[in-house]
């Protein structure tokens, strides 16, 4: 009865969002420009990537598929990267130290960025994770996954955006 009563407290308060609701990024629309930091705290640009097909992986440690997409990722990219793909992680919300020991954990080759407030999440319109952004070469989203996909999924989607 008690949780009955809180719900219209809890929906008025997720009505009162604001400017803070997430954007609505699809297929078709150009990619948010970003800057953020590798795990070492070096710089990193979106326009790194300018001109390359990139996919766009936002993730936490505490989601319980990303390890193991993650890792099936690395297969793909490992084999198309010869091709010009080229994958990027989003760590949305938590801190370096603890992205750089899931990292390392894992074993997966590409990099890591942090997003420790959540903003470039917010600008990519993400309300889950995880959820992966296949951008072309000109920058538009091409494929959109929300959620766990497989590697024979994932690697569909980067074909597709390699041609």
């Amino acid at each position: 009865m008690r949780a009955l009563l809180l719900l219209p407290l809890f929906l008025l308060l997720a009505a009162c969002g604001g400017d803070s609701s997430p954007a609505k990024l699809n297929i078709g629309q150009t990619a948010p420009a970003f800057n953020a930091s590798y795990v070492d705290g070096s710089p990193a640009k979106i326009a790194t990537w300018a001109g390359k097909p990139l996919v766009i992986r936002f993730w936490a440690d505490w989601c319980k598929f990303c390890e193991g997409e993650m890792q099936a990722i690395d297969k793909v990219y490992r084999r198309l990267k010869p091709h010009g793909l080229e994958v990027i992680a989003i760590n949305a919300g938590q801190d370096g130290k603890t992205v750089a020991a899931f990292m390392q954990k894992i074993g997966v080759s590409y990099p890591a960025l942090l997003d420790e407030n959540s903003a470039i999440a917010k600008s990519y319109g993400v309300v889950g994770l995880p959820t992966t952004y296949f951008v072309d070469a000109r920058g538009v989203v091409r494929v959109k996954l929300i959620g766990e996909s497989d590697e024979a999924a994932f690697e569909r989607a980067a074909l597709e955006l390699l041609k």
